[in-house]
């Protein structure tokens, strides 16, 4: 398994940017597909987006493609979450997830098996 540290979470005005980091440690990054997730006071863990090893298969959830963007670098073992348009809705824990090492993209969150501790994200109207 691979520990995960996000960052970059913080208050931001409706319309604004953020960017999150993740910071992986672990020989063996470049195996794992890594994900990003929130979860919304009162609401279940949904999913935002995934990347896969070598930065394709890229899917994000309908409510934030076209915002948000996925990337990783595998040199640094980082992967980070690039946020535009942010809207009050979007306001939630954000968590770095990795799924693997094994050959198949994930197609369920319990196919993520290492997690960050979140960092917090929260736009204002």
């Amino acid at each position: 398994q691979v520990q995960l540290v996000e960052s970059g979470g913080g208050l931001v005005q409706a319309g604004g940017s953020l960017r999150l980091s993740c910071a992986a440690s672990g020989r063996t990054f470049s195996s794992y597909v890594m994900g990003w997730f929130r979860q919304a006071p009162g609401k279940e863990r949904e999913f935002v987006a995934f990347i896969g090893w070598n930065g394709g298969n890229i899917y994000y959830a309908d409510s934030v493609k076209g915002r948000f963007t996925i990337s990783r670098d595998n040199a640094k073992k980082m992967v980070d979450l690039q946020m535009n348009s942010l809207k009050p809705e979007d306001t939630a824990v954000y968590y770095c997830a990795a799924a693997g090492p094994w050959g198949r993209l994930p197609t369920e969150t319990t196919d993520f098996g290492s997690w960050g501790q979140g960092t917090q994200v929260t736009v204002s109207s």
